[in-house]
């Protein structure tokens, strides 16, 4: 029983581990430096993309932003803020991407 109950705590420990490596906007951000999304964007003015408190405020009450941004991010998009396409993220693992788009949606 004690194992059971052990292996229970461990988990739920890493589970809020995890959540609160995605609520660190520092974290997020040096894993959106380190993916190469800051080629592009920044926090607070446009680059070549839109900058993230304008994708913020843009899905702010789409209840479906983070799911569809997921993979938007993921498979790439053009059209949505203009003519210039962004590439598609294959090569950034579905976890970094969620944990980047949460980041990006809590902008204010």
């Amino acid at each position: 029983m004690k194992a059971v109950t052990t292996v229970l705590a461990v988990a739920a420990g890493l589970s809020l581990a995890s959540g609160a490596h995605a609520a660190d906007p520092k974290a997020a951000e040096a894993l959106a430096k380190a993916s190469g999304c800051l080629a592009c964007h920044t926090v607070d003015k446009k680059l070549i993309g839109p900058s993230y408190k304008e994708i913020a405020g843009k899905y702010r009450k789409d209840k479906g932003a983070e799911a569809n941004l997921i993979k938007k991010v993921k498979a790439g998009g053009k059209g949505v803020w203009g003519e210039v396409p962004m590439m598609p993220n294959a090569h950034v693992k579905d976890e970094d991407i969620k944990t980047i788009v949460q980041w990006i949606l809590s902008i204010k």
